[in-house]
């Protein structure tokens, strides 16, 4: 299948063959057409799918058409609420792209940042608006946004919202916006706080789910490193004596953690920064825009800071703490490999990550290969336990029950391990 097989406008394909686009992913195959209907719709899908593009090319398209048969005018037609700076700033980013020949202006709005250049381009006028929650809300406060207008509104990444604190505030921006109006809804995961959201506000909606991701690409060479805890820092800086690694996207389950590599990197003259929840959105936006350019080397990030952040011409990912959720390090590694270029992996494996590793390796069919060539091996002891644990593993399938913890099994992954029900696995962020 072909965009042009999906109904989409000349002014669409035109640049969407700009932007080197001709085959859609699976989930704008499935959506776009419904929502060229009009109708609403529950998008389940993670961030790389290509939901943003699901989404954009036909509100541009159903936006385009409406403005040809009525009179212009200078409202706010559509509104997408997304969790943070850098997610809203990727999104106008594709409507800028996708809709640079249909005349429709977006804007795109975030704290953080003077409201003076956004609240002068409201003034302007505005077809298209995505933006985070507290910034909108400030601006409705004050009388610089309506919504009366609203045609279509999204939400995206909705249990990052709810992860975020924002739920609250997106209901006041719901309680604005026009009952007659098509809605689209996208959420990775549903915990049952999203799913009662979904269901006040979509009506009759389209399902379109898109498997998650569980294999990685053949273009990444991944090698795991079984190392004591105590030694993941000296291995860093060992792997970055490399100087051909020019640049490095560094993962860590926990703020704290993020914060402690950079000082370890930036103690040895290794420069660089981190991106998580603590820090301002300003300080992330200059975080990431640093990495981007080569002015910092390597880049320290929480899996929630992350998501949704591209970055061409990433060689390395790097995980210094392995996920504990094994989808996890499929998202993470698949940053680097992409549009077929080569990409590297390096895990960092303690004992206590050691049933991680395990559960990775069955999703996705396969072991990550292990390297002792390096300086800090993990000790004797803690190799032969992990010996006798592949063993157990590769016998029956299972955990031994000796490393089963919190009673569940091993694929057991509901919405209490991610969003806060287990506090011991799932909410270490």
């Amino acid at each position: 299948m072909l965009f042009q097989d999906l109904k989409i406008i000349e002014p669409i394909l035109r640049a969407l063959k700009t932007e080197g686009y001709t085959t859609p992913t699976p989930i704008q195959a499935q959506a776009i057409p419904i929502l060229l209907q009009q109708k609403d719709l529950l998008g389940c899908a993670q961030t790389g799918t290509g939901k943003t593009a699901a989404f954009a090319i036909p509100i541009l398209q159903l936006l385009y058409q409406d403005r040809l048969q009525h009179k212009e005018q200078k409202t706010i037609k559509a509104i997408i609420l997304t969790p943070t700076r850098e997610l809203a700033i990727q999104i106008d980013e594709s409507f800028a792209a996708y809709g640079r020949h249909t005349g429709l202006k977006h804007l795109v709005i975030f704290g953080g940042v003077s409201q003076n250049p956004q609240v002068d381009a409201l003034r302007r006028g505005v077809d298209i608006l995505t933006a985070t929650p507290g910034r909108l809300l400030d601006l409705m406060n004050q009388g610089y946004v309506r919504l009366d207008h609203i045609k279509m509104l999204v939400l995206d990444e909705a249990d990052r919202m709810l992860d975020m604190g924002f739920v609250n505030d997106v209901k006041k921006v719901i309680a604005k916006v026009p009952a007659k109006r098509q809605t689209l809804f996208f959420s990775a995961t549903m915990p049952k706080e999203i799913q009662q959201l979904a269901d006040t506000i979509l009506k009759n909606p389209e399902k379109v789910e898109v498997t998650p991701v569980s294999s990685t690409a053949d273009t990444i060479q991944q090698t795991l490193y079984y190392v004591e805890k105590n030694n993941k820092k000296s291995l860093l800086i060992h792997l970055l004596g490399d100087k051909s690694i020019k640049t490095a996207l560094v993962f860590t389950r926990t703020k704290h953690g993020a914060d402690r590599v950079v000082k370890d990197l930036n103690r040895v003259g290794i420069t660089a920064e981190a991106i998580h929840g603590n820090k301002s959105q300003n300080a992330r936006q200059r975080a990431l825009t640093n990495f981007k350019n080569r002015t910092t080397r390597v880049l320290i990030a929480t899996d929630i800071a992350a998501r949704g952040i591209d970055i061409d011409e990433l060689t390395h990912v790097i995980n210094y703490e392995i996920p504990n959720i094994p989808e996890t390090y499929v998202h993470r590694i698949g940053r680097t490999g992409r549009a077929g270029a080569d990409g590297i992996a390096f895990s960092f494996c303690d004992e206590e990550e050691m049933e991680y590793i395990r559960d990775i390796h069955k999703l996705i069919g396969k072991s990550i290969p292990v390297t002792e060539e390096h300086p800090y091996p993990m000790n004797a002891a803690a190799i032969v336990r992990k010996q006798e644990l592949t063993k157990q593993i590769g016998q029956n399938g299972q955990r031994p029950a000796s490393s089963q913890r919190h009673g569940g099994t091993p694929g057991h992954r509901d919405g209490k391990r991610r969003f806060g029900g287990n506090k011991s696995r799932g909410n270490r962020r």
